[in-house]
């Protein structure tokens, strides 16, 4: 039985940064940035207004100053000649700025009769314009990696990029093993329970930017076992759920010995999710995870995640614990770390009092997984305590 840390190498060990491919723009939100791209083009690509109002020379600006307008220009419609001493431009925002003009006076300020303006009320020192390249300019990077969250979509866009390089998403193949299994909508039999844990997983994978793939359930044999690896193939991981454990019936460890796994290690000092299995098998990484239903998520959560990042090109692990202060006190911890539901809310945590690894109610109503490290000491009301968020 190896440390929560040590698996952890070993798993980020078993897998290297997936390929890069292109995609249209419009389909690279939640995606991985695999390189460093450019901007294409200055923004704004000229000196811009940021208000409503009339464009001016700044050393003319001053209250009951007077101006003749000569003309206007608008967004996507610029004024083509030049602002002379006492003339403006009636201009509106996101024009660009008149040749001549330095000084924006906003439309609040001033008054208009026919084409005379006067500046009537005091029109600040602001020259309420947006510099050429005062967002970004020509050649800026948006470095990788980095994933792409809409606000990055719309600078990509901005930047004149119309195909981005990304990350391949990661392949995963989920097999949930056990006799006793039923997908949702079937009809259990008497000794029946319906396959929870798939389900969480993909919507987890998913969220972490996998793919997702539900083989059909395995049931407890070889050569279900067998059918199902053989559905896995092309995958860049394949995830069982259950059988991992050391009874007549979990067999899953066999079968894919007899598959030709390079078994990386079996077994982790951490609860929920001790019988945790690793290794190599062909060209995918494989994990085995425990099957009870809260064992499963809290390794999603623990193990998961840092091997997808590294699929997704993320060098470095990041650190993904937060601090809350204990709401309530709790006993000495065992010699295993456990990682615990909890509730957090404003910066107090609060550790459900019932830890049982098969309640899926309990995890539900948790947002986050306080860790314990092994042979933790008591803790009272008010102690620090580090916690990942779920």
């Amino acid at each position: 039985m190896i440390s929560v840390e040590a698996a952890r190498t070993h798993l980020l060990d078993l897998v290297s940064p997936l390929d890069m491919e292109q995609v249209p723009l419009a389909q690279a939100s939640g995606r991985v940035l695999a390189e460093d791209v450019c901007a294409r083009r200055d923004q704004p690509p000229f000196s811009a207004s940021a208000m409503d109002g009339y464009a001016v020379k700044a050393d003319e600006v001053e209250m009951h100053a007077m101006f003749q307008v000569i003309g206007e220009a608008a967004a996507g419609h610029s004024f083509s000649g030049k602002i002379e001493a006492g003339q403006a431009v009636r201009i509106f925002t996101g024009a660009p700025v008149p040749e001549g003009a330095d000084f924006v006076v906003i439309q609040e300020n001033v008054s208009r009769r026919n084409n005379l303006i006067t500046i009537t009320d005091d029109p600040g020192t602001s020259s309420n314009i947006r510099p050429c390249g005062g967002d970004f300019t020509d050649g800026q990077r948006m470095t990788a990696p980095r994933r792409l969250r809409p606000a990055d979509i719309a600078l990509l866009a901005a930047m004149n990029i119309p195909e981005v390089p990304v990350r391949r998403r990661p392949i995963v193949a989920l097999i949930s093993t056990g006799d006793e299994l039923v997908m949702p909508g079937g009809t259990p039999g008497p000794d029946q329970i319906i396959a929870s844990n798939t389900f969480g997983l993909k919507a987890m994978l998913e969220e972490f930017g996998a793919a997702a793939r539900i083989l059909p359930i395995a049931r407890d044999n070889e050569p279900a076992l067998r059918t199902a690896f053989s559905l896995a193939r092309g995958a860049d991981l394949v995830v069982t759920i259950g059988g991992a454990s050391v009874g007549d019936h979990d067999l899953v460890g066999k079968v894919a010995a007899d598959l030709g796994m390079q078994r990386a290690f079996y077994k982790v000092a951490m609860r929920p999710g001790k019988p945790l299995m690793a290794g190599r098998l062909n060209q995918m990484a494989m994990i085995g995870l425990p099957g009870n239903p809260v064992s499963a998520m809290a390794c999603g959560h623990v193990f998961l995640q840092p091997v997808l990042r590294r699929l997704l090109g993320f060098d470095q692990e990041v650190d993904r614990f937060q601090s809350a202060r204990l709401a309530k006190p709790l006993p000495a911890n065992g010699p295993r770390a456990h990682y615990m539901r909890a509730a957090v809310s404003a910066g107090e945590i609060t550790a459900f009092s019932n830890q049982d690894s098969s309640l899926l109610t309990v995890l539900s109503d948790a947002n986050a997984l306080m860790l314990r490290a092994p042979n933790d000491p008591e803790r009272a009301a008010g102690d620090m305590m580090s916690y990942i968020a779920i």
